[in-house]
């Protein structure tokens, strides 16, 4: 009997592990499922740049998984019962086809999604990016709103790196429109003093309103109201306040965070259950600077190729590499000309210098364009040796874990 490998999500880190994993186990002893929700792989990075109304390349899954092996299910995942392993499953479309997956490894890699902090109105009027569906649903309002004659106003509420992306993409895409930035603190707070002038000069560029010390307590349908009792009128209201994790790992009985990311060891295993595996947004990790790795691609990245080593070293009973875990900065797109490059230190601090301008913009859309290939092609580069697992009985996952473990000792 094949050994069971279920990867939840095929974002940027569950699109690695599964096709690296394709390349590196062999196929006479495994089986490969990825579970997504969607046909196409969501470039979740440059979701602000959709949403302001440009093409975004999307592969289709089925292509990038094609002479792989990889099993694709298009499907939602519903829930998840670590003890039983397996995975509950919903059609993406909404139809019958309900069902479970039986696993005997599972690589947890659901991402994240935006979330209201208990706002009154963000879920009924709001708009996000968070998702493919939600920034097409932004588009097409802001294709209406450019199409008017008197234009309209769009607000979005968050400073994080996505609210100021968004803020700037829309405002350079689309000049029609009014857009204000609402930052419940100061304005690039996380930057440093350089980097912080070199925003504000982009916002000023853009005509873009930046509202600094402002907190939204509710979001209405033409209109976002404020803790001082100030009413702004809006005709499109992004909402980019803080991203959240699905509540499947912590009902499913898996350890979790109080946020509810998965709590992993070093090697990206769940502390509370040996045969599941987290990576992404989804994974709670502590990196090499002792501090806890940020919801980023980057960390996307380190996690999924930390999952791979120890998935990968424990089934065969090789030994587990250390990969990187590594937070190294942030990149902040401000338009298509311009960007920000900010570095941090192991205080996860940002540096004094920093890079700005167009240099930053095609360092960004070198970053870009390198983590949509890699994805695509996820078992360029590899090894084409596949490993077969350890002799194991059954070949459960537990056993196989036990057993490179002792081999490994």
């Amino acid at each position: 009997m094949k050994h069971r490998i279920v990867v939840l999500g095929a974002g940027y880190a569950g699109a690695y592990v599964a096709g690296t994993l394709a390349r590196r186990l062999s196929r006479q002893d495994t089986e490969i499922t990825v579970v997504n929700a969607e046909p196409d792989f969501v470039q979740r990075l440059r979701l602000h740049q959709l949403s302001a109304g440009q093409a975004i390349e999307a592969p289709q899954l089925t292509e990038v998984f094609a002479g792989t092996g990889i099993r694709l299910r298009l499907a939602r995942v519903t829930a998840v019962d670590p003890e039983r392993q397996v995975v509950a499953v919903a059609d993406a479309d909404g139809g019958d086809g309900n069902g479970e997956l039986g696993y005997d490894t599972l690589l947890y890699a659901l991402g994240s999604h935006v979330t209201t902090h208990g706002v009154p109105g963000v879920a009924e009027h709001a708009f996000d990016v968070a998702g493919r569906p939600s920034a097409l649903r932004l588009r097409k309002r802001l294709d209406v709103l450019s199409r008017r004659d008197e234009g309209g106003s769009v607000l979005i509420v968050g400073v994080g790196l996505t609210g100021i992306e968004t803020a700037t993409e829309i405002a350079e895409s689309r000049p029609g429109l009014s857009v204000t930035l609402i930052a419940r603190g100061e304005l690039g707070a996380q930057l440093s003093a350089g980097a912080r002038r070199h925003l504000r000069q982009a916002c000023d560029r853009l005509g873009i309103t930046v509202l600094e010390h402002t907190e939204v307590e509710a979001v209405e349908a033409a209109r976002v109201l404020c803790a001082d009792g100030t009413a702004l009128a809006s005709d499109a209201t992004v909402w980019t306040a803080g991203f959240a994790v699905s509540p499947i790992a912590a009902a499913g009985g898996l350890d979790v965070t109080e946020t509810g990311r998965i709590v992993v060891d070093r090697t990206m295993q769940s502390v509370s259950h040996p045969n599941v595996y987290a990576a992404g947004d989804s994974a709670y990790v502590v990196g090499d600077n002792g501090r806890p790795l940020p919801m980023s691609c980057a960390s996307a990245g380190y996690t999924g190729m930390q999952a791979t080593a120890a998935i990968v070293g424990r089934l065969t009973g090789h030994t587990i590499p250390n990969t990187k875990l590594e937070y190294l900065g942030n990149h902040i797109s401000l338009g298509r000309r311009d960007a920000i490059l900010q570095m941090v230190d192991d205080e996860a601090q940002a540096k004094q210098n920093y890079v700005g301008g167009r240099k930053a913009a095609r360092i960004k859309a070198g970053i870009l364009k390198m983590s949509l290939w890699t994805t695509s092609h996820p078992t360029f580069g590899l090894p084409r040796r596949r490993h077969h697992l350890a002799p194991v009985p059954n070949g459960s996952a537990d056993k196989a874990i036990a057993h490179s473990e002792k081999t490994a000792a």
